[in-house]
């Protein structure tokens, strides 16, 4: 039957439990781009306070605003009371490269943080451009991509980038993380019921800081630094956002920014397109074209306002779903995120709540979106959703060796790729395979999905596509350039010429039991 327009709730009893996830989830990532502007580009507090994080206060809530209307619209037009809005926040891997591949060597060479900080706001705006025109063409991408690929993908960006390091650093407290991460999982999974009917998210969140303050105080753990909560109440004010021109001043060094900007956009869309279609095979199917354009928008607005941190559409959607998220849990997200930015509110959460005891959200997400590529997909499939989420795993397991080597000192090219191969780190294989994962990872699944479904004219097309992205570097590369990859753009064109000699054979169609007509070599 379907529901009329007066009918659908802004707010239900699941949107606590998707407000105290998202919320948190979003809190973590402002926390940790506030620590990395401070501690790694030197950028004074005034910036930071006074123009990235209330440019982050605007921009996160409108797109949370939008994506909460996207929601009530479905609701009203499809008649379902189900569905879930999608959820906005600051772009994990961009927080990383745009501080340590554009920020970070800038304030190297010029030693001046602002100027530093012009770059980072150029490249944000570039990104926004890209992702924008994304938007045009990434409803026909999806169109003609399998679902298989498009989640096997974002499944590895989830076990790697959002699960991996959570998991990791609540082993190092884990008395308190299995606690939190107990939980969450009762909570959330189980769906057992908390006490006085408090979401799970909360009393996760709740229990776990109660819990490191007694240990605290009572001397049994070293959690918490109390002096550091005097500190950060130094921080508290009123900071509203100003538009200026200092991101027009960082686009006079253009063409360096290009080189990440551009398949780091292709890489925004092509995450955003594998975020909608995780979010229609839970049940909710958006317009592709306005999640990508409430995207670029959004990057380009905080660019102009004085945030290098482009927003975008957040993996999750379906995890929210299951824990009773529908539309107010995305508003009450971007309002508060909003309050906590203008008023300079990150750093005292952060010296309140203890890390530990919001990371197993983190990993909870990580492990819904991975098993969804598997649950929603045919069984048959499984292959190519591994293949498809291992180039993000190889871009983990790289930046994880990288950071190992810049910590003593050194880098893989001055020990010797040889000498790393000698003690089983096969690192310009990792290098290769993982160079533009999510994108990667789309192509090589859709390979893989066509030739396991033996349509194998549509899957030289996808190894034609991959031989052109190698082959200057927007995938299996090291940088964005001619012939940056030619062998394994060789590949993928031996592949698909093998691929193509299958497909003129004209191979006749059999049955096979359980999959219906399918063709036979």
């Amino acid at each position: 039957m379907r529901t009329r327009t007066d009918q659908i709730a802004l707010w239900v009893g699941g949107d606590w439990n998707g407000f105290f996830g998202l919320f948190t989830n979003v809190l973590l990532n402002v926390i940790v781009l506030t620590g990395l502007c401070l501690g790694v580009v030197h950028l004074p507090g005034n910036v930071v306070f006074g123009r990235i994080l209330p440019a982050l206060g605007i921009a996160l809530p409108l797109g949370n605003l939008f994506y909460a209307y996207l929601a009530w619209n479905l609701s009203k037009s499809s008649g379902r009371s189900d569905v879930t809005a999608m959820p906005y926040g600051p772009s994990v891997p961009h927080m990383f490269i745009v501080v340590f591949v554009i920020m970070l060597p800038t304030w190297l060479k010029t030693h001046d943080p602002i100027a530093a900080w012009e770059a980072g706001l150029a490249w944000a705006f570039i990104i926004g451009v890209i992702v924008t025109i994304g938007a045009f063409v990434g409803p026909t991408i999806r169109k003609y991509t399998p679902r298989a690929a498009m989640l096997g993908a974002l499944a590895g960006i989830s076990i790697a980038f959002i699960a991996m390091r959570p998991a990791f650093q609540f082993f190092e407290v884990p008395w308190l993380g299995f606690l939190s991460f107990g939980i969450i999982l009762l909570s959330w999974t189980a769906k057992v019921r908390m006490p006085f009917g408090l979401p799970g998210g909360l009393v996760a969140v709740l229990v776990g800081t109660v819990l490191a303050w007694a240990g605290e105080f009572t001397g049994l753990s070293h959690v918490m630094h109390p002096a550091a909560v005097g500190a950060a109440l130094g921080e508290f004010g009123l900071h509203l956002p100003v538009a200026s021109g200092h991101f027009i001043k960082g686009l006079d060094a253009i063409g360096p920014l290009l080189v990440t900007a551009i398949p780091l956009g292709i890489y925004n869309f092509t995450e955003g397109m594998s975020n909608v279609e995780s979010a229609a095979a839970a049940g909710d199917e958006y317009d592709l074209r306005k999640i990508l354009l409430a995207d670029g928008i959004g990057a380009m607005l905080g660019a102009v306002l004085g945030s290098p941190f482009p927003p975008a559409v957040y993996i999750g959607h379906p995890g929210w779903k299951a824990v009773g998220g529908r539309i107010g849990y995305s508003l009450a997200t971007g309002v508060v995120v909003s309050g906590v930015c203008f008023l300079g509110l990150t750093a005292l959460l952060l010296a309140v709540v203890p890390l530990v005891a919001i990371l197993p959200i983190l990993l909870y997400i990580g492990l819904v979106i991975g098993a969804q590529a598997f649950e929603a997909t045919p069984p048959r499939h499984a292959p190519a959703v591994i293949l498809a989420l291992l180039p993000n795993v190889a871009n983990w397991a790289q930046s994880q060796i990288d950071g190992a080597l810049h910590a003593a000192g050194t880098t893989a090219a001055a020990v010797g790729f040889t000498k790393l191969e000698g003690a089983g780190v096969i690192y310009r294989g990792l290098e290769l395979f993982g160079g533009g994962g999510t994108l990667a990872g789309l192509v090589l699944g859709a390979i893989a999905v066509f030739i396991i479904d033996r349509k194998f004219e549509a899957a030289a097309i996808y190894a034609g596509i991959g031989a052109v992205l190698a082959f200057f570097g927007f995938i299996n590369g090291t940088q964005l350039a001619f012939g940056n990859s030619a062998p394994v753009a060789l590949g993928y064109a031996i592949l698909g010429g093998m691929l193509i000699l299958l497909w003129r054979r004209a191979p006749a169609r059999v049955a096979v039991p359980g999959e219906g007509m399918v063709e036979s070599v």
